[in-house]
């Protein structure tokens, strides 16, 4: 009997939807700019994948990664539907979908830092890799902000959008905190999930 190439289904299901978010996207500067990750890191996956196979599980995450960047660029991460609903449920004095996004932004690279330090350096499962990983997980996010700021320079009130700030004056720093929280969760959540699939 043949195997069901999971992978293959992700790519197809995640193009599908990824041109779905391209039709009427609240402006598509920002729809550009949300999913750019998407159209870098899938041909990348996509020309690696027979040498060097990740787990179900990373693969499984990165789809659910770009889920969360495509809503994200469709409606901005100020104006999603969800972020509203968590917002009328929770009393929320903004729309929280954006910090979604970034505890996802600590959550999902985690994993894949970790595996990718497992499978390609002398590392071990231990205290030195959890920190690494977060401290990966945590460059990243970084990194990411100083786009934000850099968008923020050039495009002016233009860059709104994409910033998603909604006036926050902590946002940068929240942001962090929940890349900081998900790399952690994801680690203590996943470990030995991911360390039962990489041994298998």
């Amino acid at each position: 009997m043949k195997t069901i190439n999971e992978p293959l289904i992700l790519l197809v299901t995640g193009t599908l939807l990824l041109a779905l978010t391209a039709l009427h996207p609240h402006d598509y500067p920002t729809w550009w700019m949300e999913t750019f990750p998407i159209f870098v890191a899938v041909p990348i996956l996509v020309a690696t994948h027979k040498n060097y196979t990740l787990t179900l599980l990373l693969y499984r995450l990165l789809f659910l990664h770009a889920l969360i960047l495509m809503v994200g660029g469709h409606y901005t991460y100020a104006e999603v539907p969800l972020g509203y609903w968590m917002q009328d449920w929770f009393g929320f004095a903004r729309n929280n979908y954006d910090k979604i996004g970034h505890l996802a932004q600590g959550f999902i690279p985690a994993m894949l830092f970790r595996e990718l330090l497992l499978r390609s350096s002398p590392l071990k499962q231990g205290k030195l890799l959890f920190t690494l990983v977060v401290a990966c997980c945590l460059a990243v996010s970084a990194g990411y902000e100083l786009i934000e700021w850099a968008a923020a320079e050039m495009m002016g009130e233009g860059a709104d959008a994409f910033l998603g700030t909604q006036g926050y004056a902590w946002d940068t720093q929240s942001d962090m905190l929940m890349a900081l929280i998900g790399a952690i969760v994801a680690q203590v959540l996943l470990g030995k999930v991911q360390d039962k699939q990489i041994g298998s």
